[in-house]
């Protein structure tokens, strides 16, 4: 029988946040264990950008240094595997792993992510990270003055539109046969000089994640350099659902600004609770959650 293994905090995620979140408690000699699975969602991205000091670097590289730093505070411990199963139990939490590993702790923080939910359009998932982007905070820089496609429909689409408009004035936006759009918008698009197109994609046609033409189920081509895609995505774990954290109306973990889930001693940080989707964000929250967990636990016993 395995035996059970006891800390202070359990931090279900070691990307960003999670690392983040476990640095600030390993400084203050809390004792906590991280369990990673090892699935970043930026797993293709090649740099990451907007974040002082790493602007440039490569995702894993972040990560490599960041557990690297970690990992030595020996108040930290670093767990490969994934959380399976997790329960309340008499003294907080109790997390088993897929291989059966039982970690108990006083509090439990999730840095779980979000899994991208991607269209079934041929390409699409092999430029996704690198030239099928999601955020023009984080990409839109490297594709300044590019022929530039948003694939959205209705106040999304417009809304990103807006801001693309200002890195490129060759812009595309493709509703996929979802339009949904106001007059006022279709017009404001036209003053823009934002071509709508409206036809369905067939496939993403690209050179290593490198895309370079859209076909359409028509049978019409565009030639494009970068391509924004609002998809849809899924909470990476149902865990925090499973024990009772409510959910946004837009599908993330509803916290409160200390990082705080609605169940007494379950905390949420990075992209699993937050729409600002960066590494830096998921830094900030990570350490957030941290900071307010050592002094939640601080309270306890002081």
């Amino acid at each position: 029988m395995t035996a059970t293994q006891s800390f202070d905090v359990i931090i279900i995620g070691g990307s960003y946040a999670g690392l983040s979140a476990a640095m600030a408690l390993g400084r203050s000699l809390k004792k906590v264990v991280v369990i990673d699975a090892g699935k970043p969602c930026n797993q293709q991205t090649p740099h990451s950008h907007n974040f002082l000091t790493q602007d440039g670097k490569a995702p894993e590289e972040i990560s490599y240094i960041a557990r690297n730093q970690v990992e030595k505070y020996d108040t930290v411990t670093l767990y490969d595997g994934t959380a399976d199963d997790a329960s309340e139990v008499s003294n907080g939490y109790e997390v088993v792993t897929q291989t059966g590993e039982i970690f108990t702790a006083k509090k439990l923080i999730f840095a779980t992510g979000i899994k991208d939910e991607l269209p079934e359009i041929p390409g699409f998932s092999e430029c996704w990270g690198i030239s099928v982007i999601h955020c023009p905070y984080c990409h839109g820089y490297e594709f300044r003055g590019k022929a530039t496609g948003i694939l959205a429909h209705g106040e999304k689409a417009f809304h990103l539109a807006s801001l693309v408009n200002n890195l490129t004035d060759k812009l595309y936006l493709l509703t996929n046969g979802q339009p949904d759009l106001s007059s006022d918008q279709i017009e404001n698009l036209e003053r823009h000089n934002i071509q709508v197109i409206d036809s369905k994609l067939g496939e993403i046609e690209h050179e290593s994640g490198q895309l370079n033409t859209i076909t359409f189920n028509d049978g019409t081509r565009l030639a494009l350099d970068a391509l924004y895609a609002a998809v849809p995505f899924s909470q990476h774990s149902d865990l925090p659902e499973q024990l009772g954290c409510e959910l946004t109306e837009h599908g993330y973990i509803k916290v409160d600004e200390l990082q705080k889930t609605n169940v007494p001693g379950i905390y949420a940080c990075g992209d699993n609770s937050s729409p600002f989707r960066s590494v830096s964000t998921a830094v900030f929250t990570g350490n957030v959650a941290g900071a307010i967990v050592n002094m939640d636990l601080t309270k306890e016993t002081f």
